[in-house]
């Protein structure tokens, strides 16, 4: 199974006096990625929730959403954090005796201070518990949306390969049609350029345009990257960078077999090779 690098999962789970939200979405990248952009209550959630991802996903961009939704008439005690209150004081009383035009902080200034507030009702234990909880099972989906994917992709990267040996297999017979061809326009030039023909000039002649158009061993590697390209995708797993580096060499084989062409139709094939090898690529570049 091959797997692409879009997916897309989202999930809540009723903790009683809230409501948890985690939302997964990513795109292709050359490596994993992760951004999160969670509430500040969950904040120390992310190095157990990177852990969790980057133990399933390998690569892409994956941003991570996540965030608590208080329920109405939950009840919730708040209590003020009395520890962070008295270092909070403290300094206030540094930095009014440096400056003494600052004003000093309100009733109201305080609780809005990170953490001063300590909610009775929220389990930080039970919350990691719940919160990895739901991601395990966001990440089952998420990971069986790119899988689903994977498999169309992998759908088209075979036919397109398929489409491929057509064109490759149309190029061999090709090459004695253009060796008679330049034979016999050779001949005539030679008959009008002197008396008597010279058939050892003709055949120099033939020789060296021979070994010039001479594509055997492109086609026969062009053959060998896409036998690797199906081994690949029949295998399955992080294929990605596998099939981009087969991409560039099938690439490579195409500009060669478009350089040495002496027809229009080899050069038509070449062309339409080069076409299909694009096509490809694209779809690779969002292959995990």
């Amino acid at each position: 199974m091959i797997f692409s690098m879009t997916g897309y999962a989202a999930g809540n789970r009723d903790l009683g006096f809230a409501s948890l939200n985690l939302e997964l979405k990513s795109v292709n990248s050359r490596y994993l990625d992760l951004g999160f952009r969670i509430s500040e209550d969950l904040r120390f959630l992310e190095m157990p929730l990177r852990e969790q991802i980057s133990a399933k996903v390998q690569r892409g961009k994956l941003e991570v959403r996540g965030g608590l939704q208080a329920r109405a008439g939950s009840g919730r005690d708040l209590a003020p954090n009395q520890a962070l209150v008295e270092q909070l004081a403290k300094l206030e009383s540094a930095v009014l005796s440096v400056l003494h035009g600052a004003k000093p902080l309100s009733v109201a200034d305080v609780p809005r201070w990170p953490g001063v507030l300590a909610d009775e009702g929220l389990d930080t234990d039970k919350l990691q518990a719940e919160a990895l909880s739901l991601l395990q099972q966001l990440l089952d989906e998420f990971i069986a949306t790119r899988a689903r994917e994977g498999e169309k992709l992998a759908a088209v990267l075979l036919d397109r390969a398929a489409r491929m040996r057509e064109q490759v297999a149309k190029v061999k017979p090709l090459i004695p049609l253009a060796l008679a061809d330049y034979q016999d326009r050779l001949a005539a030039k030679l008959r009008e350029a002197v008396a008597n023909l010279d058939e050892d000039r003709i055949r120099q002649e033939l020789g060296v345009f021979a070994a010039k158009i001479d594509v055997e061993e492109e086609l026969a590697r062009l053959v060998t990257h896409l036998d690797e390209v199906e081994r690949v995708l029949k295998k399955g797993g992080a294929v990605g960078k596998r099939l981009d580096f087969l991409m560039q060499e099938l690439n490579r084989e195409a500009n060669t077999l478009a350089s040495k062409s002496v027809s229009t139709e080899v050069t038509a094939i070449a062309l339409e090779l080069k076409l299909l090898i694009e096509q490809m690529r694209e779809q690779v570049q969002n292959l995990e």
